[in-house]
């Protein structure tokens, strides 16, 4: 936790200096993600959402130990130390439960919040922003805030009952973007107002006073989430508006211990991601850009599978992909509007990319390794990945990934070299931005001994 503290102390002294929050649980993902925080010798924030990981086991089927369990086994096989690793828990509150009366949905976000603790993730969002069944909508600031506290007083009281608790800090906020973005983007889309954040901070404070939860518990409130002029629904991104947000930044420079969260930054221009940490949005939420990246590589390689490989022993990935999502709707429907073609446009090539809660699903998974397999057997020819992964060819042009490795690669390591090296790209975007590539101590030590 010290480290993810001194980016953020680095951040308030001016320096463009971040971090970014990789919130998915695909196991691809995290793999590159690990291999970037290898690569620049920095922390990496992995977050873990309410509806993906749970007492109940999320869509994820994992509890809160499951998952860190999963990811420490995944770094600690491809070399990253374990304290390079930080856990955040995302939109920990009711949101999983907002169909039941708020005293049962806000005794199972308890149950949520005790289990995360337990389990060692050290940086809690507590989310109570939405409404249960029987709540006024909207709902008020001062309840949001109560019932913000209350969960904080649970972390605390769990942190204080375990022998060796991890260090623990919160973020709180009342304008919270829905998790994995928007159905519909709005027209006009504003910053928070500086009036609005000044009452939640103040509204937190004050509910933390409440229930005896003193300066020292206050003094780990690291960040507030706002809405900064930016989101992103199926087929647009609201693109981040420095002029915009310059009250906000300079709100927030001001106050001593806290820095902005960002929500929904996925798919914003490289330069915007820059200015965000500049403006003091230190914590970059992301996720969906990186599954996306997922997916266009997976289609990528399964359209150059249907190149090489005979039809009878294809995956036929795309085809089960979509008849794996028809068959069970739920995670889709409600945010895909229009007529059946337009749907199924937005099934595969959504830039909120529901897809990736149907990646872990065994059909999926077997159409995946059966697609890596196949390619993994043949020899795949430059012009191909020219046509359909024009990134990755031109890496191997300019000699930042081996082609003869890809022609050579067995046990998957072609196919996934191409698909790490697709979602690295994005990656080494966020951490550029955050000032995390080629980290100063590796390049001090490095001048050090030259």
């Amino acid at each position: 936790m010290n480290a993810l503290l001194e980016l953020l102390r680095a951040n308030k002294q001016g320096q463009s200096k971040g971090i970014y929050a990789v919130c998915s649980a695909h196991p691809m993902v995290l793999q590159a993600a690990i291999q970037q925080a290898k690569a620049d010798n920095s922390l990496l924030l992995i977050e873990a959402t309410a509806n993906q990981v749970n007492q109940d086991g999320g869509y994820t089927s994992m509890q809160p130990s499951d998952f860190i369990k999963f990811v420490k086994e995944m770094a600690a096989k491809q070399g990253l130390p374990e304290q390079q690793l930080c856990f955040g828990g995302d939109h920990l509150g009711p949101v999983c439960w907002t169909a039941l009366p708020a005293a049962e949905a806000m005794a199972k976000a308890e149950t949520l919040i005790e289990a995360y603790v337990r389990a060692g993730f050290g940086k809690i969002h507590l989310d109570t922003s939405m409404p249960c069944a029987d709540d006024l909508k909207p709902l008020p600031d001062a309840l949001i805030a109560e019932r913000a506290a209350r969960l904080c007083q649970v972390a605390e009281q769990t942190a204080g009952s375990m022998a060796e608790p991890t260090s623990l800090c919160y973020v709180i906020g009342t304008e919270v973007p829905a998790p994995g973005g928007v159905a519909t983007l709005e027209h006009q889309l504003q910053p928070t107002p500086v009036a609005n954040v000044a009452h939640t901070i103040s509204l937190h404070q004050q509910a933390f006073t409440a229930l005896g939860l003193g300066p020292d518990v206050w003094q780990k409130v690291i960040a507030v989430v706002v809405q900064p002029g930016v989101e992103f629904d199926n087929t647009q991104v609201h693109a981040f508006d420095a002029i915009a947000s310059t009250q906000l930044a300079d709100f927030i420079a001001k106050d001593p211990q806290l820095v902005f969260e960002a929500h929904s930054t996925d798919f914003q221009p490289p330069s915007r991601y820059q200015q965000l940490v500049q403006q003091h949005f230190a914590i970059l939420k992301v996720g969906p850009q990186l599954t996306f990246a997922l997916r266009e590589a997976l289609f990528a390689l399964c359209y150059i599978e249907q190149q090489l490989v005979p039809v009878e022993q294809q995956s036929h990935l795309i085809a089960v992909s979509e008849r794996v999502m028809q068959l069970q709707p739920q995670h889709w429907q409600r945010f895909y509007p229009g007529n059946a073609v337009e749907q199924q446009l937005l099934r595969q090539y959504s830039f909120s990319d529901r897809i990736r809660y149907y990646w872990l699903q065994p059909e999926l998974q077997q159409a995946v390794s059966r697609l890596l397999q196949n390619l993994s057997s043949v020899a795949m020819p430059l012009p191909l990945l020219s046509q359909f992964m024009p990134l990755q060819y031109q890496a191997i042009l300019n000699g930042t990934l081996q082609y003869q490795a890809i022609l050579n690669g067995t046990q998957h390591s072609a196919p996934a070299a191409l698909l790490q090296h697709h979602i690295g790209l994005v990656l080494q975007m966020y951490a550029s931005a955050c000032g995390l590539v080629g980290d100063c101590r590796v390049n001090a030590q490095r001048a050090e001994t030259a």
